[in-house]
């Protein structure tokens, strides 16, 4: 122990620094951030591009080491433009990222009021009944669906590709919306809050390659928005019948009403109390069911 002092005294130049409260913040904050890009960028082809400037970064190390000028030089004034080009090939992944991070309410914590949310949230009940019908009377025909359910991101750039509707949400609507041979039939249909804003709306496909190979345009084009929004989507399949749910990302196949009673309950963002009345009134239905068919 005495050497080490001994060491730092002879050595004024080494010495360890006091560290405050605001370097734990500060190495915290780092830490933080350090994290959350590591993780974005082993979702993203950043991952394999890392290891690819890595591994070139090692061979310009040696070429130092070893002297070799030639190499050395050329390092020095790719370096520029190399920074470019990597900003060029990762454009579509750094405005994903900057516009998930716009999208964090790292405000919501701490403040309790959501001035977003009304008594019966984003949408009433009678809009959660009146989807779920014309979904399952179309799965019932085979009648090709595709429906956004609206949250909070705005979604004006997809509804400016397709016809202004702004009609009050109803089964039948729906069911003549998407009718064969219709106007209207060919697209999506984007519902804010209790009415129908939008028909025919052009909508991103995905370009994930997880999906299944028999998947068509309507149900890439479903997990495409809910990719590039908060918004919930509703696929009713033209071959098979089937009713699948696009959110976050991921989509869910198979699905019957209550299913889907059940996801835009989720979304709807209610007041605790009524969702759990909802909730409950649903569970009651399903056991009434289940009693009917054994009876």
């Amino acid at each position: 122990m005495e050497q080490i002092l001994t060491f730092f005294e002879s050595n004024p130049s080494f010495h360890i620094p006091s560290v405050g409260i605001i370097d734990v913040v500060e190495i915290a904050i780092i830490s933080f951030v350090v994290y959350h890009i590591l993780l974005w960028m082993r979702a993203t082809r950043a991952w394999s591009l890392m290891k690819g400037i890595a591994f070139i970064t090692i061979m310009f190390v040696l070429a130092a080491l070893f002297e070799m000028n030639t190499i050395i030089w050329i390092a020095q004034n790719v370096v520029y433009l190399g920074v470019i080009a990597v900003i060029v090939v990762l454009q579509p992944e750094l405005r994903k990222a900057l516009e998930t991070l716009g999208k964090k309410n790292f405000f919501g914590a701490f403040l309790p009021v959501d001035f977003n949310r009304t008594d019966e949230g984003l949408f009433s009940d009678r809009t959660i009944r009146e989807v779920t019908k014309a979904c399952v009377e179309m799965a019932k025909v085979k009648t090709g669906a595709l429906i956004v359910i609206s949250q909070y991101d705005n979604l004006n750039e997809y509804e400016n590709t397709g016809i202004e509707v702004d009609g009050v949400v109803t089964s039948q609507l729906l069911i003549n919306i998407f009718e064969h041979n219709t106007p209207l039939h060919d697209g999506a249909v984007i519902i804010e809050g209790n009415r129908i804003h939008s028909a025919t709306c052009y909508l991103p496909l995905s370009d994930n390659m997880e999906l299944s190979k028999d998947l068509g345009t309507r149900h890439r084009a479903g997990v495409g928005i809910s990719e590039a929004t908060d918004s919930l989507t509703l696929i009713v399949s033209e071959e098979t019948g089937k009713i699948s749910v696009a959110y976050k990302g991921e989509l869910y196949r198979g699905l019957r009403g209550e299913d889907i009673e059940r996801y835009l309950t989720k979304i709807q963002n209610k007041p605790v109390e009524e969702k759990k009345r909802r909730i409950f009134k649903v569970k009651m239905k399903d056991s009434e069911k289940g009693k009917q068919a054994q009876e």
